[in-house]
C-alpha cells in the first residue's frame, strides 16, 4: 500500500505557520496585542484574585436572589398592555392571554423553593426568606393582573344577576285579576 500524503492545508492545521504583523501599527491602548504572547509572561502580569470569602459570596447569592425575585413585576407592565390591547370579548388571543396570565404566576407560586434553593445557605436563610415572600408578592400581584383581565371580559361573576339560579322567588302578597 502507498503512504498516504497530506494535503498542504491538514500540514498547517498541525503545525501554524509564525505570526506575521500585517502592518507596523501598534494596537491601541487597552487593546491585547493579537501576537500570542508567552504563558509564562501572562502569568507573571496578571494579577491573582482571591477566592471570595463567604460573606461576599452570600451577599452575592443574595443580590441574585433579589434579580430572580423582581423578575415577574419587570415584565408586569407589558402583560398590561398586551391585555388592554387584546380587547374584552372572547377571541382566541384574549383567552391565551387569559391562561399565560394564570398559569405562568401559579407556576411561579409553585417553584417557589426550586427557584431560590442555589442561593440559600446556612447564613443566609433568613434574608432568603425575606425575598421568597416578596417573590410570592409579585406572583399574586401578576396573578390580579389575570384577574383584572377576566373582570373587564365579564367572566367573573360581580353582579347580582350572575346569582339568579341561586335565588328564591319572591311570593306575591296580592293577586290582580283582569275584569272583563
Amino acid at each position: 500500500m502507498p503512504a498516504t500524503t497530506l494535503p498542504p492545508w491538514a500540514i498547517e492545521l498541525k503545525n501554524p505557520p509564525p505570526y506575521k504583523p500585517k502592518s507596523s501599527i501598534p494596537d491601541p491602548p487597552g487593546y491585547p496585542s493579537s501576537q500570542p504572547s508567552n504563558s509564562k509572561k501572562d502569568k507573571k502580569t496578571a494579577p491573582k484574585r482571591d477566592p471570595p470569602s463567604p460573606e461576599e459570596m452570600d451577599t452575592l447569592k443574595l443580590k441574585k436572589a433579589w434579580e430572580v425575585a423582581l423578575a415577574p413585576i419587570k415584565s408586569l407592565p407589558m402583560t398590561a398592555i398586551m391585555m388592554y390591547m387584546s380587547g374584552n370579548s372572547l377571541q382566541i388571543f384574549s383567552i391565551m392571554m387569559i391562561v399565560m396570565a394564570f398559569k405562568n404566576p401559579i407556576l411561579g407560586i409553585l417553584g417557589t423553593n426550586q427557584a431560590f434553593e442555589r442561593f440559600e445557605t446556612e447564613t443566609n436563610k433568613g434574608k432568603v426568606l425575606q425575598v421568597k415572600l416578596v417573590y410570592v408578592v409579585m406572583q399574586i400581584v401578576a396573578l390580579a393582573l389575570g384577574v383584572w383581565k377576566v373582570n373587564g371580559m365579564g367572566l367573573l361573576p360581580t353582579t347580582r344577576s350572575d346569582w339568579l339560579a341561586w335565588e328564591a322567588q319572591r311570593e306575591p302578597v296580592e293577586f290582580a285579576v283582569p275584569g272583563l
